[in-house]
């Protein structure tokens, strides 16, 4: 499946599970629902996937996580906020870098309306 597909499938997945939802709930809610419909939909997930940071030679331990990775290439970043802002943009930017991932999707379930909480995340190193 190429990753436009694959990003399209993840999207329709959270507008299925904002629809059931609403906006209003934790992310771990919106979290756990959306693995389970990506699971159901026949894809490869990870949840809380561990990220090491290597610095230099040196691989640390710092406790960061990826909420989803989905067919070991997709990152999805889980978020119930009023805005996505620069900080969650920046957060997903250094996970695909770290990870040398291309794709990453925000998503943000406290809005009335899925479509504008979606951001694509390309990282084009």
């Amino acid at each position: 499946m190429e990753d436009n597909d694959l990003t399209d499938k993840i999207i329709g997945c959270s507008i299925k599970v904002h629809k059931a939802l609403g906006p209003g709930l934790l992310e771990s809610a919106y979290q756990a629902c959306l693995y389970y419909e990506l699971v159901k939909s026949g894809l490869n997930v990870e949840k809380e996937k561990p990220l090491p940071l290597v610095y230099e030679e040196v691989k640390l331990d710092c406790g960061y996580r990826m909420d989803l990775v989905v067919e070991n290439r997709i990152i999805v970043e889980v978020k119930s906020v009023d805005t996505l802002n620069d900080i969650h943009l920046a957060q997903m930017l250094t996970y695909l870098k770290l990870t040398k991932n291309r794709f990453g999707l925000l998503i943000n379930f406290n809005v009335l309306k899925l479509k504008d909480g979606v951001k694509r995340v390309v990282n084009g190193y």
